[in-house]
Order: C-alpha cells, then structure tokens, then sequence
C-alpha cells in the first residue's frame, strides 16, 4: 500500500520589497540624482541640498515620513514661488 498526498500547500512567496530613492533630479540645474536627503529625525529636519547646484531645501517631518516626501515639499514649494 502506497501513501497518500500530502494536502499541506507550499508557503506563499514573499513579496519583493523595493527600496525608496533617497537621490532626485534637481528642478533648478535638471541634473539626474544629483540631489541628496538628510533625514535628521532627532531634530524633525529633513534637508535636501543639490551636489551641482548647491541649491538646499528643509522641512518639518514626522516619525513615518521617507526621503521622498522632502522632495515632494521641495517641488510643492517651488511651484508655490512660481
């Protein structure tokens, strides 16, 4: 007499996480990822400052904030200018 099959499924797959950027395009001087965030959580600054440009920005954040929503203040603030 044979055995029987087993019914137990195999585990799901896990799901492959991507990192975030932490590197942008400058609106200023359009170069590619030559923008860098600094995320200082103890003082709630994020700061991101342009390696060709020497263009920076800064803003408040909270715990859960990620380098890309410093960027996306930076484009909010320079449309505001504009």
């Amino acid at each position: 007499m044979g055995r029987r099959k087993s019914k137990r499924k195999p585990p799901p797959r896990r799901k492959l996480i991507q990192n975030l950027e932490r590197q942008f395009n400058c609106p200023f001087c359009n170069h590619e990822r030559s923008c860098d965030v600094i995320m200082d959580k103890l003082r709630k600054i994020g700061r991101i400052v342009c390696r060709v440009c020497q263009e920076a920005f800064q803003s408040q954040i909270m715990a859960l904030s990620e380098p890309i929503d410093v960027y996306n203040d930076w484009i909010d603030a320079c449309e505001e200018t504009n």
